[in-house]
């Protein structure tokens, strides 16, 4: 039973922060969006897909596309913050998330290709020097690295053998299971 419980808990924060990263990334679009001026006319959050903003007027593209893992790297971390400040007895968990979102994020755009429509591509040919982005992720990784560290006896790892707070596992799993209803509902394909 323990190993079971262990692997839920694995599988399914790994499954929500894939998708939770997925979700802050296209809100950096969005909000550098609305800051510059320009028109959303859909966010595709599909539970089974790669996410993606559209726009219908951006003005500011080089902006907008930063945006997206920026604050998709910014924002998960300050909610890490504000949980640890706060005591919340999941804090690991909000931990592993905004490592998962530093180090995504990170190597998505230090490592993405530098042509076609992908954001990594969009960067390039709007005129950001490679270097750049490389720099970010030299920044990100190292973070999410850093601050996955040591966690894994949270997760059932190591000394814990197995062992997981199963308060953790409904908490993730309801996290995860709202946010696919949320997506299904409100931003599929």
């Amino acid at each position: 039973m323990k190993r079971i419980e262990q692997l839920t808990l694995i599988a399914s924060i790994i499954a929500l922060s894939w998708l939770g990263m997925q979700a802050v990334h296209e809100l950096g679009h969005a909000v550098g969006a609305w800051a510059t001026g320009g028109q959303v006319s859909h966010v595709s959050l599909h539970p089974l897909s790669i996410s993606r903003t559209d726009l219908s007027n951006n003005p500011h593209p080089l902006a907008v596309v930063w945006a997206g893992p920026v604050i998709g790297s910014v924002l998960p971390l300050l909610l890490f913050l504000i949980v640890k400040v706060c005591r919340f007895g999941f804090v690991y968990l909000f931990r592993f998330f905004a490592a998962f979102c530093l180090i995504a994020n990170g190597a998505y755009i230090a490592f993405g290709p530098g042509r076609g429509e992908l954001d990594t591509g969009v960067i390039v040919a709007l005129g950001t020097p490679r270097w750049v982005m490389i720099a970010f992720g030299v920044l990100t990784i190292p973070l999410g690295l850093y601050l996955m560290h040591g966690e894994g006896k949270h997760f059932g790892l190591g000394e814990a053998k197995g062992k997981v707070s199963r308060p953790a596992i409904i908490f993730s799993l309801l996290v995860l299971v709202f946010l696919i209803v949320i997506e299904l509902l409100f931003f599929g394909k």
